[in-house]
C-alpha cells in the first residue's frame, strides 16, 4: 500500500491541483507528482500572467476550498466588456447587470491562484505529495497503472491523470492522437497603470493584425494581452517601457487615458491542438493536455476547470464501481466534456481565422457580425451565460 494508489495527478498547476483537491472527498487514495519545487510566496508586485475566471471557476474553486484563500484585494471583478471590430462603428458591449449577473468574470492573478491552491494540501489525509518529482516510464495494465519515478521509486494506481500541459508526457506515452497547430503569434502581457478609471469594464480590440485586450486589476491598473504576429510581438518585446506604453495607448484608441508600465512585458507563443479523446483505459486527460485554444476569449483555464469539475464528478459518483480506472467509468467524463471542448475551439479557432487576414469581404462581414449581434440582447445574454458556467 505503500506506493499504491487509487488516483495519480501528473502536473500540480492549477487544474491538476484543483483536481486533487475536488477529489479529496472521493474516499479515493491520491498521489500527486509535480517536476518543480515549491515557489517563493506572493508578493506584493503584480504578476503579468492573469486569468479572466467565469463565475462557475469561481465557484468550482471556492467548493475545493482555495477561493477564501486569495486575497480579495487583488482581485477585480469584470462588470463590463467592451469588443470593437476593426471599424469605427462595429462594437459589442456585455453587461453583467443585463445579464442578470453579479460580474461577467473575476481578473486573478496567476501567482495568488497557485499558491493558494497549494495552501493546505499536504494536510489532506488521502494524498501524497511528490515534489519536486520526475518520472522515467509510465505503463498501463489491465488492473493497473505503474509509474516509475525519477529516483527508481515504483508508483502504482488505478488511474493515472495527465495534468501536464500543452506538451504532455501522459498523453504521448499513452498514445493519445493529436493534432498540433501553431498561429505564428505571439500573446504579450504586462501590466500598466492608467490614467482613467476602468470601472470594472475589460476592453477587447479585433484586428487585422491580433486581439489587443486590456483587463481590469484592482484600482486604476490593467493587464494586457496582446496577440500578435511573432515579428511584431517581438519587436513589441523590446521596446522601451515608455515607448510600449505608447504604442498600448494608440493601439487602444485613448480608453483608458495615459499608460504607464508597472511589470515587465513577457511573450509566449499561441498554438492549438486537438486531442482525439480524453480518456484511455487507467488513464484520463485534463486541462491544456487534453485540449489547447487561443486565448482571444480567456477561456483557456476555465476549459481546464470544467474539465476537474466532471471528472472529480464522474469519480465520486461512480457508486459500486470500485475500479476507478475502468474505461466505462472514464467515458462519461469524456461524453460530458466533448461537447462543450469543441465549441470553445471552433469558436476561438474561428474567430482568430476571421479577423487574421487581409479578405476584404470578410472585413466586412466580420464588423457587420459585432454589430449584429450587439443589436440582439437575447443573444448577448445566452452568450454571457454561457460563458459564466
Amino acid at each position: 500500500m505503500h506506493n499504491d494508489f487509487d488516483v495519480v495527478v501528473i502536473g500540480g498547476g492549477l487544474v491538476g491541483l484543483s483536481l486533487v483537491r475536488a477529489l479529496a472527498r472521493s474516499g479515493l487514495r491520491q498521489a500527486l507528482i509535480e517536476a518543480h519545487p515549491a515557489v517563493p510566496p506572493a508578493d506584493a508586485s503584480w504578476d503579468i500572467r492573469v486569468y479572466a475566471l467565469s463565475p462557475g471557476s469561481a465557484a468550482f474553486l471556492d467548493d475545493c476550498g482555495a477561493w477564501h484563500r486569495l486575497p480579495q484585494d487583488r482581485i477585480a471583478r469584470v462588470e463590463a466588456m467592451q469588443v470593437h471590430g476593426d471599424a469605427e462603428d462595429a462594437r459589442l458591449h456585455f453587461s453583467a447587470y443585463e445579464a442578470g449577473l453579479r460580474e461577467l468574470a473575476f481578473i486573478v492573478e496567476g501567482r495568488q491562484l497557485l499558491q493558494a491552491l497549494w495552501e493546505g494540501l499536504g494536510d489532506l489525509a488521502d494524498l501524497r505529495i511528490y515534489r519536486p518529482a520526475g518520472w522515467t516510464s509510465l505503463e498501463l495494465g489491465a488492473e493497473r497503472a505503474t509509474l516509475r519515478l525519477d529516483d527508481g521509486t515504483g508508483i502504482t494506481a488505478r488511474l493515472v491523470i495527465g495534468a501536464d500541459g500543452a506538451a504532455s508526457r501522459v498523453r504521448a506515452c499513452a498514445g493519445f492522437g493529436v493534432s498540433p497547430g501553431d498561429y505564428g503569434q505571439l500573446g504579450v502581457v504586462a501590466n500598466f497603470s492608467c490614467e482613467k478609471p476602468h470601472r470594472g469594464t475589460a476592453f477587447q480590440w479585433f484586428t487585422r493584425d491580433g486581439v489587443l485586450a486590456l483587463l481590469p486589476l484592482p484600482g486604476d491598473r490593467v493587464s494586457m494581452v496582446w496577440s500578435i504576429e511573432q515579428v511584431q510581438g517581438k519587436s513589441l518585446l523590446e521596446l522601451p517601457a515608455a515607448e510600449l506604453a505608447a504604442k498600448v495607448e494608440a493601439a487602444s484608441h485613448g480608453a483608458l487615458g495615459a499608460l504607464q508600465l508597472i511589470a515587465p512585458a513577457a511573450g509566449f507563443p499561441l498554438k492549438v491542438a486537438r486531442v482525439t479523446q480524453f480518456t484511455k483505459p487507467r488513464v484520463a486527460l485534463v486541462g491544456d493536455a487534453a485540449h489547447n485554444v487561443h486565448p482571444l476569449a480567456g477561456q483557456g483555464v476555465n476549459l481546464g476547470f470544467r474539465d476537474a469539475r466532471a471528472l472529480a464528478d464522474v469519480l465520486i459518483a461512480r457508486g459500486p464501481q470500485r475500479d476507478c480506472g475502468d474505461h466505462a467509468l472514464l467515458r462519461r467524463y469524456e461524453r460530458a466534456r466533448r461537447e462543450d471542448v469543441l465549441a470553445v475551439h471552433l469558436a476561438t479557432d474561428g474567430l482568430q481565422k476571421l479577423f487574421n487576414n487581409d479578405i476584404v469581404l470578410l472585413a466586412g462581414a466580420r464588423n457587420l457580425g459585432l454589430k449584429l449581434v450587439n443589436w440582439q440582447p437575447w443573444l448577448k445574454n445566452f452568450l454571457v451565460r454561457r460563458a459564466s458556467a
